[in-house]
C-alpha cells in the first residue's frame, strides 16, 4: 500500500501558448505558471490534453517543463504528463522528466490500440517500474476508446506504491462507486471534468484537474472548501453558477475556448496547432455570452 497523494484540491493542466508561428511561447508559459499560482491553482499539469501534448515534440515537452517548474520556484506542485499508446515511450518520458525534480506523472490509458484490460494493467506496472514518481493514472474513454475498469484500477492501486491516483473522465458515478470500494483508502480521487468536481466530491474525491480553473481557479476552490466544511448550499451554488461555463468551454474542440478567453485577457494568444483550430467570431460571441450571464457578483 501506498500513501495518500496530495496534489492539492485544484490542478490546472495548463494550455501552452503559442506565438503567431505556433512556436512555443517560453515566455508566455512563465506568465501564465504565475497567474495560475495567484489564481487558486495548487498544482499544475503540463503538456496534457488542454497543453496540445500530443502535437509537442518531446524536446519541446522537456523546455516547457523546465520553464514551468523554474517559474514555480518550488511555490506550487508541478505534474508531468507522461502519456502515449508505446509502453516504451511512456516511460522514457516518465525518465527524462525525473531530472527536472517534479512532484508527479499523470498518465492516460493508452490510446486508439484499444488495449484490453490485461494490456491496460502490464502498460502501467511498466510504467510503475521505470520511475519512482508518483503516477496519477488518467481514464478518459471518450478520447481513448478504452475504459479503465475499476478491477483493473484497484490492482494497480494495490500492487504499486507509487500508483497514487486517478483522474477520472467518465460520468458514471456507479464506476467511482467500485473504485472507492476497491481502492486502498489512501488512493486518491481527481475529478478529470469540471462539471463532475461537486458529485465526486460526494464519493470522496479529493478535487479536479482542470480546464476552467484557468479562469475562475479561485471560484471552484471555494466549491471543493465548502464542499469539505458542510457548506453544501454554497457549494451547489457555485457550480450552478459555473456549470453552463464548464459546459461551453467544451464547444469546440479543447483547449481553443479556454485559449480564446485568455487571449481576450492578454494572458497569451489564441493561437492553437493543428489539427486544431482557433474559434470562429460566432462560436467567441456565444461563449463570452454564456460567461457575461454567469453573474458571479449575485
Amino acid at each position: 500500500m501506498g500513501y495518500r497523494y496530495d496534489a492539492g484540491e485544484v490542478i490546472t493542466a495548463m494550455v501552452t501558448p503559442f506565438n503567431e508561428k505556433r512556436d512555443v511561447d517560453y515566455g508566455k508559459a512563465e506568465s501564465l505558471v504565475k497567474y495560475l499560482m495567484n489564481s487558486g491553482s495548487d498544482s499544475i499539469l503540463v503538456a496534457g490534453t488542454t497543453g496540445e501534448g500530443p502535437t509537442l515534440t518531446h524536446e519541446e515537452e522537456l523546455e516547457l517543463l523546465s520553464t514551468v517548474k523554474r517559474a514555480t520556484a518550488n511555490k506550487c506542485k508541478v505534474i508531468m504528463n507522461a502519456s502515449s499508446n508505446c509502453t516504451e515511450t511512456a516511460c522514457r518520458t516518465a525518465k527524462l522528466s525525473k531530472k527536472e525534480d517534479i512532484d508527479a506523472l499523470l498518465s492516460v490509458a493508452p490510446y486508439y490500440n484499444k488495449p484490453n484490460q490485461q494490456g491496460i494493467y502490464e502498460h502501467f506496472s511498466a510504467l510503475a517500474k521505470s520511475t519512482d514518481l508518483p503516477i496519477i493514472l488518467y481514464n478518459i474513454p471518450s478520447r481513448t476508446g478504452v475504459n479503465m475498469m475499476p478491477e483493473t484500477v484497484a490492482k494497480l492501486a494495490k500492487e504499486y506504491s507509487n500508483i497514487v491516483a486517478i483522474k477520472q473522465s467518465y460520468n458514471d458515478m456507479d464506476m467511482i462507486s467500485e473504485m472507492r470500494c476497491l481502492c486502498p483508502e489512501d488512493f486518491s480521487l481527481y475529478s478529470g471534468d469540471d462539471s463532475l468536481t461537486l458529485p465526486m466530491l460526494a464519493l470522496g474525491a479529493n478535487g479536479v484537474i482542470s480546464v476552467a480553473s484557468h479562469l475562475y481557479g479561485k471560484e471552484i476552490k471555494s466549491i471543493i472548501r465548502n464542499f469539505k466544511t458542510g457548506e453544501f448550499k454554497a457549494a451547489l451554488n457555485m457550480h450552478k453558477k459555473l456549470f453552463p461555463v464548464f459546459r461551453k468551454l467544451f464547444m469546440a474542440p479543447n483547449p481553443a475556448p479556454v485559449k480564446s478567453v485568455l487571449a481576450n485577457r492578454g494572458l497569451i494568444e489564441e493561437y492553437v496547432r493543428r489539427p486544431l483550430v482557433e474559434l470562429t467570431e460566432l462560436e467567441k460571441y456565444e461563449l463570452y455570452t454564456v460567461m457575461n450571464a454567469c453573474c458571479l457578483d449575485d
